[in-house]
């Protein structure tokens, strides 16, 4: 597939730490809007609020030794919604224009590997219409839905897919990704030290998707 390159899109991606707090959602939003103010179109992925996913997990584990991992997608998604919905409110309280997107919002198509899903395709006629309406497209990373509409989740640096994947769809002429870590890994790197760096098959990757 060829993507036409859209000279005046930009895809951003914020990390749960640049969204850990209301302070620093209403300082991404400003710096959106110093983008928007310039007449650039902005498509924003945003991650869970700090540490959202892990605590979410942990709540499983209280629930459940070995919860189906159908429902821990439908659970860890949730923390995307949330920060997606509050920098949407920050964008409108600082004036400009924003609706937040959920991955099957925007027909974010995956296989069915429940908690690792890899994506197939994405629909942009949902972003496509925010933007033409002079709108920030706000989009919950880490998840999409299969083809039978089974919320699923990208994985480890799921956030970071989605942001790489919905520029390539659109054809943006910048990625910028703002977080703590250097690159996309196959593990957090904080943890897993042998983690490898996946950048340049993800971006491989994301240029054969369907629009």
């Amino acid at each position: 597939m060829t993507v036409k390159v859209m000279a005046n899109i930009i895809v951003q991606k914020y990390g749960g730490t640049s969204v850990g707090t209301p302070e620093r959602i209403q300082n991404v939003a400003r710096r959106i809007k110093s983008y928007h103010d310039k007449g650039q179109q902005i498509v924003v992925v945003v991650s869970a609020m700090g540490h959202t996913t892990d605590e979410l997990v942990e709540l499983a584990g209280k629930i459940s030794a070995n919860p189906p991992k159908r429902e821990m997608d439908m659970l860890l998604s949730t923390g995307e919604q949330i920060s997606t919905a509050l920098l949407a409110m920050a964008l409108w309280e600082i004036g400009v224009p924003a609706t937040s997107f959920t991955g099957s919002q925007i027909k974010l198509l995956t296989d069915g590997n429940f908690s690792n899903a890899k994506i197939k395709m994405i629909d942009r006629s949902r972003i496509d219409a925010a933007l033409n309406e002079g709108k920030v497209a706000i989009i919950a990373g880490f998840q999409g839905i299969d083809e039978e509409e089974n919320i699923t989740t990208l994985g480890r640096g799921g956030s970071d897919t989605s942001a790489v994947a919905v520029a390539a769809v659109l054809g943006a002429k910048e990625c910028e990704i703002y977080t703590d870590v250097d690159g996309v890994y196959t593990a957090d790197p904080r943890i897993v030290p042998n983690a490898k760096n996946i950048h340049k098959s993800l971006m491989k990757r994301c240029s054969n998707l369907q629009v």
